[in-house]
């Protein structure tokens, strides 16, 4: 059995991770932690992590980025395994993610879903042929009018696996707004559209002489997110301290 403390319990992905998790035999919400400390499931829920007494294997973080620095330096010290699925975290709590990794075991994911992690193999082994073609690359994401980062971690996630598979000569774009200048053919451009309820959509697309390739990816619900994040609390039980990736869990 797997006992997770879900972080940020009563968010729209800490709800849905909540209700999947009692699909699970093997799998046990010890305790929630969230300002709102009312609750439709049947754990208890704290006010913050320093509150919550209850013992668990893996915290599961779906809350936002302004607290993870804490949440970082609680599961290091208490050796409390991670799965850091927050996104729009800053260079500094990346760093932070890496050194406490050192002292015990974190995931880290831009996005936790099978399909995402398989396409940034693919276009891993895109990049090698088209980009080396003379291929352009943009990079267009979709979500709800309520996600509060942009570009999301998915959209940056995929352009590094783009620039990662070709030894980092491509820097990223995010705003071409008033500028009268031919395009970079080393520039990634990333592109974020905010409206409506769309759970999220990727497109990478490749754009050469007289030819388009596109990959895209579709979310229609937010359990394939919570679906990924608990095999992951799963994977980490019991780990050694080290930093993880869905890579890991998929493999």
């Amino acid at each position: 059995m797997t006992r997770i403390i879900i972080h940020g319990c009563n968010g729209a992905m800490g709800q849905v991770v909540s209700k999947l998790a009692q699909e699970m035999e093997d799998v046990q919400v010890s305790a929630g932690v969230d300002l709102n400390t009312g609750t439709a499931f049947d754990y208890p829920v704290f006010p913050s992590l320093d509150a919550c007494d209850i013992e668990a294997d893996v915290v599961v973080d779906f809350a936002s980025a302004k607290a993870a620095d804490h949440l970082l330096d609680y599961c290091a010290e208490k050796k409390l395994g991670l799965v850091l699925c927050t996104t729009g975290l800053s260079e500094a709590q990346i760093k932070k993610a890496a050194a406490a990794a050192e002292k015990t075991a974190v995931l880290r994911s831009a996005n936790m879903s099978l399909g995402i992690n398989t396409l940034f193999k693919l276009l891993g082994e895109a990049a090698k042929v088209l980009a080396g073609a003379g291929f352009d690359i943009e990079v267009v994401e979709k979500h709800h009018s309520r996600k509060l980062d942009a570009p999301s971690g998915t959209a940056l996630a995929l352009a590094d696996s783009i620039n990662e598979a070709m030894d980092h000569v491509y820097h990223y774009e995010y705003d071409r707004t008033g500028r009268r200048e031919k395009r970079d053919p080393k520039e990634i451009g990333i592109h974020a559209v905010r409206g409506g309820t769309i759970v999220g959509e990727h497109e990478v697309i490749f754009a050469g002489q007289d030819e388009v390739i596109t990959f895209s990816h579709t979310a229609y619900s937010k359990a394939i997110f919570a679906k990924g994040a608990l095999e992951a609390a799963r994977f980490l039980k019991g780990r050694e301290p080290g930093l993880y990736t869905m890579a890991d869990v998929i493999r």
